[in-house]
Order: C-alpha cells, then sequence, then structure tokens
C-alpha cells in the first residue's frame, strides 16, 4: 500500500492539485514536441525525396567542390570526368529554389536534353525540352497546382517559357519541380559556364566486386584525377546539399527553442508543487521515506508531464505534417507519414525534458528538512 500512495495515487494526486497549471505545462511540452515531429519529419522527408530521386536516376556519385555546400564548378570538367575509365556517364547540373507565382515556389533543375537523369522521368504528356530554346517540362504535381498544360507559356524570373512536357517522376521532388535545359537555368541565374555540380553513373561494377567497395574506389579515382573536387555518394550529397541543410538546421533550431521553453514551464510546475507539497514531504521523511525516495517521486512526477505531453505533442506534430503534405507550397516534398523511430525519438526527448527540467526541484524537495517542512504552512 506504501508503495501505491508513492508513485500512483499519490503522484497523480500531485499533479492534478492544480489542473489549471498542469494542463498548461502540458500544453507547453507539447508544443514543443509538435513542433519536433513537424519540422524534423519535414526536413527528413526532404532529405529522403532527395535520395529517392538520386536512386530512381541511378546517380551513383556527384561531383563539387570541396566546399560542396556551395559549390560552383567549371562546365568543362565534365569532359575529364567522362574520360575516366569507371564513368559511365557524368552530366552537369544545376538547381535552384524559385518563385513561380506569388503563392507557389518549386525546385527548378537544370538539365541537359541527353541527361540520363531525364530517362527516369515518365512523360505523361508532351516531348523533352530541346537544348538552347526557352522550354521547360512539369511534373504532374505542379501542373496541377499551376493549372498547365503542354503548350502553354510560363513566366520565371521574367523570361517566358513553352511547356513541352508534363511528367511524373520517381520521387516527390520532381513531381513538384520545373526541370528546363541547363543553358536556359545558367542565364536565368547568371552562371554561365558554371555548374553546381556533377552527376555521375558508373560502369556496372566488376563481378564479384562488392557495390559500395567499387564506389569508394571510383570516388578516389575521380579526386586523384580531379585535385581540389570531391566525389560524395549519393546518400551524403541528398544530405548535404544547401537546402536540406538549411531545412535541418532550421527545423531543429526551432525545436530546440520550443524544447526550452516546455523544459521551463515543466521546471516552474514542479518548483510550485514542492513548495505546495513541503509539509506533505516532511510528514512523508518523518515516515522513513529516504532522500532518493522523494527525488524519485518528484522526478516520476515531471517525467509522467513529459510523457503525457509528448504523446499530445506527436498528434499536433502528425496533424501538422498532414497539414503540410495538403498545401501546394509544400506537398511536394512532405508525406504525412511518420517513422517509429522518429516517434520514438520524440518521445524521448520528451520524457528526457521532463526528468531534466525535474531534477533541479527533486534535488530541492529530497533535502528538506524534515523538522522544517512540517513546520511550514
Amino acid at each position: 500500500m506504501a508503495s501505491q500512495l508513492s508513485f500512483t495515487g499519490f503522484a497523480w494526486k500531485n499533479l492534478w492539485r492544480r489542473r489549471l497549471r498542469t494542463l498548461l505545462t502540458l500544453g507547453g511540452i507539447a508544443m514543443a514536441i509538435g513542433a519536433f515531429v513537424a519540422l524534423v519529419g519535414y526536413a527528413r522527408a526532404f532529405e529522403h525525396e532527395w535520395l529517392r530521386m538520386y536512386e530512381g536516376a541511378g546517380t551513383d556519385l556527384a561531383v563539387v567542390e570541396k566546399s560542396f555546400l556551395n559549390t560552383s564548378l567549371d562546365e568543362a570538367v565534365g569532359a575529364k570526368l567522362q574520360a575516366l575509365p569507371l564513368v559511365e556517364q557524368a552530366r552537369p547540373m544545376i538547381f535552384n529554389l524559385m518563385d513561380l507565382t506569388p503563392e507557389v515556389n518549386a525546385l527548378v533543375f537544370g538539365w541537359q536534353a541527353d541527361s540520363y537523369e531525364l530517362d527516369s522521368l515518365n512523360l505523361t504528356s508532351g516531348k523533352r525540352f530541346q537544348d538552347g530554346k526557352p522550354e521547360i517540362m512539369l511534373g504532374d504535381i505542379l501542373a496541377g497546382t499551376l493549372k498547365k498544360n503542354v503548350g502553354d507559356t510560363m513566366e520565371i524570373q521574367g523570361a517566358a517559357f513553352t511547356v513541352t512536357g508534363i511528367f511524373h517522376g520517381g520521387s516527390a521532388l520532381e513531381a513538384g519541380a520545373v526541370i528546363m535545359p541547363l543553358d536556359q537555368l545558367q542565364r536565368l541565374a547568371g552562371l554561365q559556364g558554371t555548374v553546381t555540380a556533377f552527376h555521375v553513373r558508373l560502369r556496372p561494377a566488376p563481378a564479384g566486386e562488392d557495390h559500395a567497395r567499387y564506389v569508394k574506389r571510383a570516388e578516389a579515382e575521380i579526386e586523384t584525377a580531379l585535385p581540389g573536387l570531391h566525389a560524395v555518394p549519393a546518400v551524403e550529397r541528398a544530405a548535404n546539399n544547401q537546402l536540406v541543410v538549411l531545412a535541418h538546421s532550421v527545423a531543429w533550431g526551432t525545436s530546440c527553442v520550443a524544447l526550452i521553453v516546455g523544459i521551463l514551464g515543466i521546471v516552474n510546475t514542479m518548483a510550485m508543487s514542492v513548495f505546495e507539497q513541503t509539509r506533505e514531504i516532511g510528514i512523508l521523511r518523518a515516515l522513513g521515506w529516504k532522500s532518493w525516495s522523494v527525488m524519485l517521486l518528484i522526478e516520476t512526477e515531471a517525467a509522467v508531464l513529459g510523457l503525457i505531453g509528448g504523446v499530445i505533442g506527436i498528434g499536433i506534430g502528425w496533424g501538422v505534417l498532414r497539414l503540410f503534405s495538403t498545401l501546394p507550397q509544400t506537398a511536394s516534398v512532405v508525406s504525412a507519414s511518420v517513422s517509429w523511430l522518429h516517434l520514438l525519438e520524440a518521445l524521448g526527448i520528451a520524457i528526457l525534458s521532463g526528468l531534466v527540467a525535474g531534477a533541479v526541484p527533486a534535488w530541492r524537495g529530497a533535502h528538506l528538512s524534515p523538522v522544517e517542512a512540517l513546520r511550514h504552512d
């Protein structure tokens, strides 16, 4: 019975003694965890779609500058890459995020008309663009959002382009993107003669050689032949291009600020709880409770706040992701599905936040003098 009083009935009694305060605290931690689930989930979905795009096209490596978060390469490097024995195709590319209308922005890719990456796209209507002409292809999701069809004219950054084809891509990024001739995007961006990266498809690996080891060998060969450049596996490139890095930075930064606010709310709640329970803690100590038992009680209350707030926050975050997946501005890169690992991570952070927030109040409560606590009014 003493155990039940310690860590179930007594804990719940303390939490619900001031229901409004407890609910406000739960709201704070729930919003923090909701921000984490939604924003970090958004960034990870964005990264996953980049990887799907590379894998769907069969891209093994991206060749960039050593400082590849903001890379710019001479287009002439392509001929040297193409001449290497392990390289089947090396194609230059540029990408940028552009406003197409006041309400809609999208990724714009600049590829050559003979790029192997176009082979992975399924043209649902029209045809491919031609190099040197103001023509574009639209992903089917973006075309539907903009209400554009083959033959329509579209203005991008003050220049008029003709829609030559509508395609369905292997990734949501492509389905919500614009693809145009490389030379046209170079002209729009003022990058004549330079590209963001070269995407490389390797020749088939020799029989018996592990693919991962083969890719590593190709990396070394490229970096030896082209000093100052970096050959990056598709997985690493998906995680480290400048848009993904920015998305992760914003997501984690915003989530951390929200978590700090939520933790401060739990600290306040637990500190007030300890103050209001001073006499009760004195009675428990007089009945033989050890300091660690009092600490465990208070930390249990804090952890329960974190747990319940985390569960509510996961629901909020999932709802926000569902909303993102329906908005024209974000539908192309967001999925409403959330991995179990992400949910467990969020729940773990919520419980850990509660334990951290309850540490100081728990220490204070455990070190109250029983005599002084019993005198507290």
